[in-house]
C-alpha cells in the first residue's frame, strides 16, 4: 500500500504532467496544412532534386506531401515542421534509391567525363550527378548541407543521426567528390 507521501508525490506528478501537456498543446498548435505546403515546398523540392535528380524529384516530391498529409493529423509537436518534412523527403529518396537499385539501366555509351577546362556553369552542372553517385548517407548529408544550406543539427535530425555523424557524412562525401574530380 502506498504511503500518504507517495500518493501526494504521485498527485503532483500527474498534475505536473497534465499542465505540461496543456502547455505543449497550446504551444505546438499545428498550422493549416496548406500553409505548411506553401512555406516548405521549395525546400523539399530542392532537397529532392539534389538527392534523387531532377527526373525522379517530382515523383518523390508528390509522395512526400501525400505521406505528410496522411501523418499530419497525428503529429503532436509542431516545433520543427521543416525537419519533419525533410525527414519524410529523405525516406522517400531512400525508397526511390532502393527501387532504382533493383532496376537495370541500359546505356548505349558511357557518359562523358567533364574536363578541367570547362566553364564553371558546366562544371557546376556536373557536380550534382556526381553527388547522386555517393553512398546514400553521404549523398543526403551533402544535399542537405549545400542544396538547402542546412546546419549540421538539422542534417542530424533529418537523417536520424548525431550531429557528429552528420559532419562526418558531409566530410566523407566531399572527400570522395574531390577524389573523383582529381582522378578526372
Amino acid at each position: 500500500m502506498a504511503s500518504p507521501h507517495d500518493r501526494r508525490s504521485e498527485n503532483l506528478t500527474s498534475s505536473a504532467r497534465r499542465a505540461l501537456n496543456q502547455q505543449m498543446d497550446q504551444a505546438t498548435e499545428l498550422p493549416p496544412f496548406q500553409m505548411l505546403l506553401d512555406t516548405y515546398a521549395v525546400d523539399v523540392h530542392r532537397f529532392l532534386i539534389a538527392s534523387v535528380g531532377r527526373e525522379a524529384a517530382d515523383d518523390c516530391y508528390q509522395e512526400t506531401w501525400v505521406s505528410a498529409l496522411r501523418a499530419y493529423p497525428r503529429l503532436r509537436n509542431a516545433a520543427n515542421l521543416r525537419g519533419w518534412l525533410l525527414t519524410i523527403a529523405h525516406r522517400k529518396a531512400v525508397d526511390h534509391g532502393r527501387t532504382r537499385q533493383r532496376a537495370a539501366w541500359p546505356t548505349a555509351e558511357p557518359p562523358e567525363l567533364p574536363s578541367p577546362d570547362l566553364p564553371v556553369e558546366t562544371l557546376a552542372n556536373s557536380v550534382w550527378p556526381a553527388v547522386a553517385q555517393l553512398p546514400a548517407k553521404q549523398r543526403q548529408a551533402v544535399a542537405l548541407r549545400y542544396a538547402l544550406d542546412a546546419g549540421y543539427a538539422t542534417i542530424a535530425a533529418t537523417m536520424g543521426t548525431t550531429e557528429q555523424a552528420a559532419r562526418r557524412n558531409v566530410h566523407e562525401g566531399l572527400k570522395r567528390l574531390r577524389q573523383e574530380y582529381d582522378r578526372d
